[in-house]
């Protein structure tokens, strides 16, 4: 099969940061999943590793990246039970195999779910991981009920992204909370208002610009930018007994005992975590992905693909690359093979 990877980690400008390589179609075995590739996104996670996996060595075999993906299942493992083949699917995978930037991949089929029904492959391509997040920060760490939260209010540090984009919709939709997100480009904030969002800011000085909008406080917050550096401000912001988490790396420990006085929680939102550690909930990725599969079928939820490049090449998934360390990109970017 052919694949994309680097050996070296490289600035996206340079000839090999990307290469292209024929290797083994892998065969599955006990609970994984043979699947045909058909569309991948991108997500910040990436270029992060690319940047940083292969920094001061170089790996005697490509390393394949990528966590974002739609396919066909063509063979599965002795012990599969959720899928067989030919059945269509979408799924994020696991951050210590090879990912989806290849023309096949195994995968735990714990973790992977059924294709949305109404989507193409390329509107689907750029939902799991997302979705995933998102959902475990808002219903998993924050622990939000629908039924007694409606009407809180939360903010989501960070909104025009692909990780902003789902987390607007599964917040004011599906928990029926009151959404203040951030942008500051025109186009960023009308995107986060087509989502569904209440208010918009913008990120800078935003204790002022809430202020601005008669908001001093919120019930929860979803950081997705920067936990240091936005730190101070989610403080200020949380509510007494509020609950704030993150998705982001911090240089530095963030100060819980500023939480203290207002008995305010905190936690972090992983991805990768259950099939990391192989926890015993893991196959919940699974119930996650075909619950958010059956409220797009519904209507409910919509895709955030905002950008499609044709043909599975190193040409795309530099362009893809460099987009997504602008940081600029507004919702998702996807490669259609």
């Amino acid at each position: 099969m052919r694949a994309i990877g680097f050996k070296q980690s490289l600035p996206i400008s340079d000839p090999e940061s990307f290469i292209a390589f024929d290797t083994p179609v892998p065969l599955p075995k006990d609970r994984e999943l043979l699947i045909k590739i058909t569309a991948i996104s991108f997500n910040p996670v990436d270029f992060k590793i690319r940047q940083s996996a292969a920094k001061e060595t170089i790996l005697d075999e490509p390393k394949i990246i990528g966590w974002d993906a739609t396919g066909v299942v063509v063979d599965i493992g002795s012990d599969v039970s959720l899928f067989k083949a030919g059945d269509e699917v979408y799924y994020a995978g696991e951050i210590t195999r090879p990912g989806c930037n290849a023309e096949f991949q195994i995968v735990d089929e714990r973790i992977v779910g059924l294709k949305p029904k109404s989507l193409t492959d390329v509107q689907a391509a750029a939902l799991p991981l997302t979705a995933i997040t998102a959902w475990e920060m808002i219903f998993d760490r924050i622990r939000i009920s629908p039924e007694k939260d409606k009407g809180k209010s939360v903010l989501i540090i960070g909104g025009a992204g692909g990780m902003g984009s789902i987390a607007i919709q599964l917040a004011r939709q599906i928990a029926g909370l009151k959404v203040i997100t951030t942008a500051s480009r025109p186009e960023s904030v009308e995107w986060c208002q087509h989502l569904g969002a209440d208010v918009v800011v913008d990120h800078k000085d935003l204790i002022s610009n809430l202020k601005a909008q008669d908001i001093t406080e919120v019930d929860y917050i979803l950081d997705l930018i920067d936990a240091n550096g936005y730190w101070d401000s989610m403080v200020q912001l949380i509510k007494p007994q509020g609950h704030i988490a993150s998705i982001t790396g911090n240089s530095t420990p963030v100060q819980l005992n500023k939480l203290k006085t207002k008995s305010a929680s905190f936690s972090w939102e992983y991805m990768y975590t259950r099939s990391f550690f192989q926890t015993e909930d893991m196959i919940e990725q699974h119930h996650i992905l075909n619950r958010i599969a059956g409220l797009v079928d519904k209507g409910v939820i919509s895709t955030t693909v905002n950008k499609t490049l044709k043909g599975f090449t190193v040409e795309n998934l530099k362009t893809a690359h460099q987009l997504l360390e602008s940081g600029k990109t507004i919702g998702k970017i996807v490669v259609e093979y």
